[in-house]
């Protein structure tokens, strides 16, 4: 037997455990060619093309034990900033997978949008009513002029 127990593989030695065991169905002297959790589907950008995924992911991504600091505190202090940026990811791919609620704020900022331009129609109609108002001239005129024509199509048509 082994004195790193009955595999023969270091416990601590991670990334020999995720690397080098064989692929199911396959002999076990076949060592698998690639990881399969830092292999993505080969869309590993995002819309504005930067890369999704910018550094390694999985074991890859775990620090060697001599880069670990000596000191519990500091890093308890890193595991607390690590647990907050992945809350930080969860949240934001939780809301990013939310179709119903990216619905609902399009509609709210439409109607936002709407209000708006209702608002702005209001101003304009109201300036009219108030130029109106000065100097209703031009808008008796206008209807004068509106009614003459309906008159004329009028026995135009009864002459007919």
């Amino acid at each position: 037997m082994s004195p790193n127990g009955p595999s023969g593989k270091d416990p601590d030695d991670v990334g020999a455990v995720a690397a080098g065991d064989s692929k199911p169905g396959t002999k076990p002297d076949e060592a698998r060619t690639e990881d399969p959790i830092t292999t993505g589907s080969g869309n590993d950008q995002t819309k504005d093309g930067t890369e999704a995924t910018p550094g390694p992911v999985g074991v890859e991504a775990a620090p060697a034990k001599e880069d670990l600091p000596e000191d519990q505190d500091e890093l308890r202090k890193q595991i607390e900033e690590t647990r907050a940026e992945l809350g930080d990811t969860v949240e934001a791919l939780s809301a990013k997978a939310d179709v119903k609620t990216q619905a609902k704020a399009k509609v709210d900022e439409r109607k936002d949008q709407l209000r708006g331009q209702q608002d702005q129609a209001k101003a304009k109609v109201s300036g009219y009513q108030a130029k109106a108002k000065e100097n209703p001239t031009p808008v008796a005129a206008g209807a004068g002029g509106l009614l003459a024509l309906l008159l004329l199509i009028f026995f135009l048509r009864r002459r007919d």
